[in-house]
């Protein structure tokens, strides 16, 4: 395969795993194929690989087009590829995001469009690029892109591909039924969901003795301490109460969920990734399809409807090879599902002091379409903020801005030192996020 090596070089990875070698012949090879794997062991790069082989580097138009259920999930496979350096052009779309940025994006077409069935389905009819190159279609985390609600959409954009030649289906689910449409005739299956992997989670109860499991709920934070972790809740609602209690006790954390603005979500799992906040509050969302970090813990503040959500949410924490906790956190008198194993409550009332997070936010007002690289963002604040090596955390730049984590007592004032700098020819706005 070409350039493997590299490409791994510069996604930091060592080697690939059973999984991915597998997936990776077979898709190579096959028409259709299906690839089952659990959250969080490398699908992505399972299937971008076999993919970027076929590319060919002279041909203008769309080739693979890989449909996604969430915005989230969007947005990660495009900075996936961007960081493989493969050479060719990707855009993400999507709904809650400007149709403008779209249409100047895929003015010059990319070899690569990822997209939610929706958006991608408003440029098919507004005919603005050719499908006849596509030739290869992903449908990742297929088992919610064929939900009903997106049925008749995923189906619509499948009669407009008449030249394909190959098609990936991805899950971490089992058992979801693919309609004729998708046109998956004798796939071959990648099945590791029921490989025997020795489990490194360990799943805990919590009582709380009180009918409002808030105050319960500080007390575990207290009891585990200073490690980043998800909150999950089923409803909007629920999270603002958290949210605010949590503010009471001035515990660092950011809210993520369906009803937020498409930038503020974004913002939310910046300052997740890059330790400014310890905590997210989320719905189950963020259970899978978001570029989040390995996790110590997950809180299920309120108990999942079914044995999927318990799943994904649980595949935020021990995976691969790590360890990690999912805290049930249940009323006295509540009842659980069957699918949610008994186990003796613990004891919470050891408690360790919660302090600040380290880091801080900042927002640069510039990215990659102002031809600005990560390198001068670094370069910025190493000569003229002042900073060093290890005070100068996780740098994300995006197309037209940029986010740099820095320590909390530095903050304001490298915003006062910074702001209205020029970063190549673009003079930027620096502002704590």
């Amino acid at each position: 395969m070409k350039n493997q090596e590299d490409i791994l070089s510069k996604l930091n990875i060592d080697a690939l795993n059973p999984m991915q070698e597998e997936a990776i012949n077979v898709i190579s090879s096959a028409t259709n194929s299906i690839l089952l794997s659990p959250t969080g062991t490398g699908k992505t790069l399972a299937f971008l690989l076999p993919v970027l082989d076929i590319l060919e580097h002279d041909n203008p138009e769309v080739q693979v087009l890989i449909l996604v259920p969430s915005r989230e999930l969007a947005i990660q496979i495009e900075q996936v590829i961007r960081n493989m350096g493969s050479g060719f052009k990707v855009n993400a779309i999507y709904g809650g995001r400007p149709m403008s940025k779209d249409k100047i994006e895929l003015k010059h077409t990319p070899a690569i469009l990822i997209g939610t069935p929706g958006r991608i389905l408003d440029h098919f009819r507004a005919d603005r690029f050719s499908k006849e190159a596509i030739s290869t279609l992903i449908l990742d985390e297929f088992d919610k892109s064929l939900e009903v609600g997106f049925e008749e959409e995923m189906s619509e954009i499948l009669s407009e591909l008449p030249n394909l030649k190959k098609r990936i289906l991805t899950s971490a689910t089992e058992g979801v039924k693919i309609p004729k449409f998708v046109g998956m005739l004798n796939p071959c299956r990648i099945n590791y969901l029921k490989k025997e992997v020795p489990s490194q989670l360990t799943i805990k109860t919590v009582v709380s003795p009180d009918q409002d499991k808030l105050k319960s709920l500080v007390q575990l934070l207290q009891f585990i301490g200073e490690e980043p972790g998800i909150i999950f809740c089923n409803y909007k609602d629920s999270i603002d109460q958290v949210s605010l209690m949590l503010d009471k006790h001035r515990i660092d954390h950011s809210c993520f969920s369906g009803d937020l603005e498409q930038k503020d979500r974004e913002r939310a799992l910046i300052k997740f990734r890059n330790g400014s906040s310890r905590l997210l509050v989320a719905t189950d969302l963020a259970a899978r399809g978001i570029d989040i970090p390995e996790l110590k813990f997950i809180i299920h503040y309120e108990l999942p409807h079914r044995v999927e959500e318990f799943t994904h949410r649980n595949g935020r924490t021990a995976r691969v090879n790590a360890s990690g906790t999912a805290y049930v956190l249940k009323l006295e008198k509540e009842s659980l599902p069957e699918f949610i194993p008994k186990s003796k409550p613990i004891d919470v009332s050891k408690r360790k002091l919660i302090g600040e997070t380290y880091w801080e936010t900042l927002f640069i007002s510039g990215g990659r379409k102002d031809k600005i690289s990560k390198g001068d963002i670094a370069g910025l604040f190493f000569k003229q903020g002042g900073v060093t090596q290890e005070q100068l955390g996780v740098i994300e730049l995006k197309q037209d801005c940029a986010f740099v984590a820095v320590p909390k007592s530095l903050a304001n004032k490298l915003v006062a030192q910074l702001n209205n700098s020029r970063l190549k020819k673009k003079k930027v706005r620096i502002t704590v996020l």
